[in-house]
């Protein structure tokens, strides 16, 4: 496989991740042309998150370095030219530098390869370790906001560090630097040590969830209970 080349990239709110799948409304005449460019050639495209500047209509915005090439898979052709389309992460790659900004963003890029440490024993052993903590994090959700979760994390360490990045209700600025790390042993370590911290949080947050929802049921009949996940939906916790 290629260790360089030349991207097409869509700036966006959002981290993808190898494996993950985005789903686009494509509708700004530009991204409606590289969509279009990348289908008759049938070639991906980069997804970077935006460091600074809009998501539509801002031709100065500036990415992240590190993205994720997005493969199409399912294209829905709309009126005026839009689309639905379904795309799926594949490889991780750095920006080496922007050559062209019209009529969208266009960078020579190098691709990126999980250090050759990622098959050894420790991320084996960190790899499960993830995946039990994960599990709990995952029921603590469905019990707390009642909305069923179908995520399967895969045991290979490289592509469960990848779903649980995913996965996780954090913010962006979080999952980028997941996505940036350069090894799967450093991302796993980096999703356990948040998992152990969030954790005592989310059993906490449920437990007075479920008394307070007791007092509703006992002392106001018909009463509803809105609960309040932006304290640990992701704007308030980093790796530090």
């Amino acid at each position: 496989m290629p260790k360089t080349g030349r991207l097409r990239l869509f700036p966006l709110n959002t981290v993808l991740f190898p494996g993950a799948v985005l789903n686009l409304h494509v509708f700004e005449e530009r991204y409606r042309r590289l969509i279009a460019e990348c289908l008759d050639a049938g070639e991906a495209f980069g997804v970077v998150l935006i460091r600074d500047g809009r998501e539509a209509g801002d031709p100065d915005v500036m990415p992240h370095e590190v993205g994720t090439t997005a493969e199409i898979s399912q294209v829905t052709p709309l009126p005026a030219g839009r689309y639905h389309i379904s795309t799926t992460g594949r490889r991780r790659f750095r920006i080496d530098r922007i050559v062209d900004r019209e009529p969208y963003l266009t960078a020579e890029v190098e691709f990126i390869d999980d250090d050759a440490d990622d098959a050894d024993a420790r991320a084996a052993d960190l790899a499960h370790r993830v995946l039990n903590e994960f599990r709990e994090y995952s029921q603590l959700l469905v019990a707390f906001s009642g909305k069923a979760n179908d995520v399967e994390v895969p045991h290979d360490p490289v592509d469960a560090s990848y779903a649980v990045g995913d996965a996780l209700q954090v913010a962006d600025a979080l999952k980028q630097r997941l996505l940036e790390l350069r090894t799967t042993e450093a991302r796993l370590a980096a999703e356990l040590g948040f998992l152990r911290r969030l954790l005592p949080q989310l059993r906490s947050l449920l437990e007075r969830k479920q008394t307070q929802d007791d007092v509703v049921r006992g002392h106001a009949p018909g009463g509803e209970f809105r609960t309040h996940q932006e304290a640990f939906f992701g704007k308030h916790f980093s790796l530090n």
